[in-house]
């Protein structure tokens, strides 16, 4: 399986940072269930945090300086808001429970989604948390009623084919008022199978096999049609017709109808071989044979795979479909 690695860090100040972030991480155990408490929650004065301190710094010297009592009321109402703000803030993540569900697979290329289940057990709700996977910015923000849960979404585009990990996910609020960040970091146990990515746009199928003792050569029909499948003609019985692709036709807005050739798919055997795309790139290879799979599943067709370390017998359906694209995301 091929894989790609993450570019090295330029210049000595990133390195540093990265060798922290790995170090940190590395510290933190594998979960799909995290309950946050005050072991694994940090908080840091926002940006905005850190203007309110020097504006109360200057509020203070000024009423000092010229002995103003609003001053002093401003500077201190103030400081005490904030001071009430770091509680509120500890605690709108304090005892919140993060549940994440099964990844589903997915194709290379397209986004994964994440879903997570925030539980509250508390009286009274939390406002204004936010879920990223880490470093992308994008937040998704929720309130958790009391005694309730509520759900996010996050997704993230994976690099690479085959099995994975989930990305670090962080949680963090900036409630209430926006001058302190308090957030977690956490790694879940779950991991995501990316298959391979379709190539596009999708190659005739190969030509059918002869089944042993079938005595016919193989041969494959015009617009890439595998021979288990004909035209429709009057008079074909309805069970015969490949109802996925005339759901497409119609979809279209095209009556090209196509019915299964019994006869024919008793002679030929449809076999999806890496030898037959005739690629030396094995992520090429991969591509290509996802693409056949995808096509032969809404043909209806029965096929079968052969790649390295797998060689999976013609059948047809979902489960089939499916063990097919792990074989591929796997190889």
């Amino acid at each position: 399986m091929a894989g790609r690695t993450d570019p090295a860090p330029r210049g000595p100040r990133a390195a540093l940072a990265a060798r922290w972030r790995r170090w940190w991480l590395a510290r933190l155990p594998r979960t799909d269930t995290l309950t946050l408490t005050q072991r694994n929650i940090y908080i840091l004065p926002t940006g905005a945090g850190w203007g309110l301190a020097l504006t109360l710094l200057v509020l203070l010297v000024a009423s000092i300086n010229y002995q103003l009592n609003l001053g002093y009321l401003l500077t201190f109402l103030l400081a005490g808001s904030v001071a009430a703000s770091v509680h509120l803030s500890h605690g709108t993540l304090r005892g919140l429970s993060l549940h994440l569900l099964a990844p589903e697979p997915q194709f290379l290329g397209a986004a994964t989604v994440l879903q997570v289940q925030l539980h509250n057990r508390r009286r009274s709700p939390r406002h204004a948390v936010a879920l990223a996977v880490q470093g992308s910015g994008q937040w998704a923000v929720a309130d958790v009623p009391a005694g309730g849960s509520a759900a996010l979404q996050v997704a993230f585009s994976p690099a690479r084919r085959g099995l994975q990990d989930v990305p670090v996910l962080t949680a963090q609020t900036l409630f209430p008022l926006g001058t302190f960040r308090v957030w977690t970091l956490w790694r879940p146990a779950a991991q995501v199978l990316v298959y391979p990515r379709p190539e596009t746009p999708a190659p005739p199928l190969p030509p059918g096999q002869p089944q042993t003792g079938g005595g016919a050569s193989a041969s494959a029909r015009g617009m890439g049609e595998f021979e288990g499948v004909r035209a429709y003609q009057r008079g074909d019985p309805m069970k015969l017709v490949v109802w996925k692709k005339a759901a497409r036709a119609l979809a279209t807005g095209s009556d090209d109808l196509v019915s299964r050739d019994t006869h024919q798919s008793q002679r030929h055997e449809l076999w999806l071989d890496a030898a037959a795309t005739g690629l030396a790139d094995p992520e090429a290879r991969a591509s290509r044979l996802a693409s056949w799979v995808l096509q032969a599943d809404r043909l209806g067709l029965d096929y079968g795979l052969r790649v390295p370390g797998h060689d999976i017998r013609p059948a047809q359906g979902a489960a089939h479909r499916r063990r097919c694209l792990e074989a591929l995301a796997l190889c």
